[in-house]
């Protein structure tokens, strides 16, 4: 079994689960073996092949959990729409927004999905993110919603990313059920949800709980089913009003409560009670130009984990940065850097219940690596928009050829 040791790191960023928080650390060394940390410390003893890191910033890959991959094409004219004015809600009311993406997902096959994920995700692992959460939620049907999570199943068996598929049947009310949403509440838990169940792809189940998509009661009925046939729960909350959502997750027991950008206090209170986490996705309202970022200040005051991630989607976020989210969270959240980075490896992470698995440098974790072509942590945010990593490890697997 050969090792790798990889030394003459310039600062080592990582959570630490023995002392239970992040830590930054000079003049460590790494030994990989297979696809695992085996030791990380100080004058370690020699491995079968050494890797210099010449002085860099070394950091977990980035974990990504709330991505929406599974679609055809963008939707680039709704950006010229909201530049003239108008609003991503009214967008969707008029047709446009999840519904254009609907159509879209149906009429297509699965060789084109494919391609267009596979991809996404090529440009993701280059940008340094090695786990992502995909969610389905473009199909709104069983048959097209099996579609989206074979095709996430296809490309994940196929990737050296690796892709956490999400069931996302409640993304918004289909055309064909807009004039009786309850009966599409009926279909996704009599129906849909008991195939998907079969299927055995997706982990965990979404519900947009939001006014014009699904109301408070209709979210706890399909999260609830979801739980019932084994799928872990976790919600868009409160992105453009104050719609319940945090208390939704609350009652649901989700693993993450994603948004709340609208949150009320009354909901943070409920955060606050629970085991849930905030996933914070300040890329939705720098790409729709709002002004109304989530409340980071005070959900951590609370004591509430947050998580961040990109929310990558056809219409409403486009950006596949997480470094670039990092920025703005710093930005436009007052996030401290250090706080940043734990969001997007540790508890990203936990959000997925990958934390004993990855997000952290440390010994018997996976080997999920990324050394910078910088000496320092807070130079990772400046480096907008093109991060310059020099080496990916994931899996153990040196990815860039030098």
């Amino acid at each position: 079994m050969k090792s790798t040791k990889l030394y003459n790191i310039g600062q080592l960023a990582s959570f630490n689960s023995t002392k239970k928080e992040m830590i930054c650390m000079k003049n460590v060394e790494i030994i990989l073996e297979k696809n695992k940390i085996v030791e990380v410390g100080r004058n370690l003893n020699d491995a079968d092949n050494i890797f210099n890191c010449k002085g860099m910033l070394v950091t977990p890959g980035f974990i990504d959990p709330h991505t929406h991959p599974v679609f055809l094409n963008s939707r680039n004219d709704e950006l010229m729409m909201r530049l003239n004015g108008d609003t991503y809600e009214n967008i969707n009311k008029k047709g446009g927004g999840i519904t254009k993406s609907i159509s879209d997902v149906r009429e297509s096959t699965k060789v084109e999905l494919i391609k267009k994920v596979k991809n996404r995700m090529d440009q993701f692992l280059k940008l340094g993110t090695t786990t992502i959460e995909c969610k389905s939620g473009y199909g709104l049907n069983k048959e097209s919603e099996l579609k989206s999570l074979e095709i996430i199943e296809n490309v994940n068996k196929n990737h050296e990313i690796d892709m956490i598929p999400t069931f996302m049947g409640a993304h918004a009310i289909p055309p064909e059920y807009k004039s009786n949403p309850d009966s599409y509440v009926e279909v996704i838990c009599n129906d849909i949800i008991p195939a998907i169940k079969k299927q055995g792809i997706a982990i965990f189940n979404d519900v947009f709980c939001e006014k014009g998509y699904f109301n408070e009661e209709q979210s706890i009925k399909i999260l609830n089913c979801g739980k019932n046939h084994g799928l872990i729960p976790r919600l868009h909350a409160d992105e453009f009003e104050n719609s319940n959502g945090a208390k939704v997750a609350y009652e649901t027991d989700a693993i993450s409560a994603d948004h709340l950008m609208a949150v009320s206090d009354e909901g943070l209170n409920f955060l606050k009670k629970s085991n849930t986490i905030a996933t914070l996705l300040p890329g939705t309202t720098f790409f729709l130009g709002k002004n109304t970022y989530a409340p980071y200040d005070k959900i951590r005051e609370m004591g509430i984990e947050v998580a961040l991630a990109t929310d990558f989607n056809p219409g409403s976020c486009y950006i596949k940065s997480i470094p670039f989210i990092m920025s703005l969270a710093c930005l436009y959240l007052n996030m401290p850097i250090l706080e940043t980075l734990k969001s997007v490896t540790y508890v990203s992470a936990k959000s997925l219940r990958l934390e004993n698995k990855v997000g952290s440098i440390e010994k018997n974790m996976v080997a999920d690596i990324l050394i910078w072509n910088v000496e320092s942590l807070e130079k990772i945010v400046t480096k907008i928009p093109n991060p310059i990593i020099y080496q990916i490890i994931k899996n153990g697997k040196f990815l860039i050829k030098s």
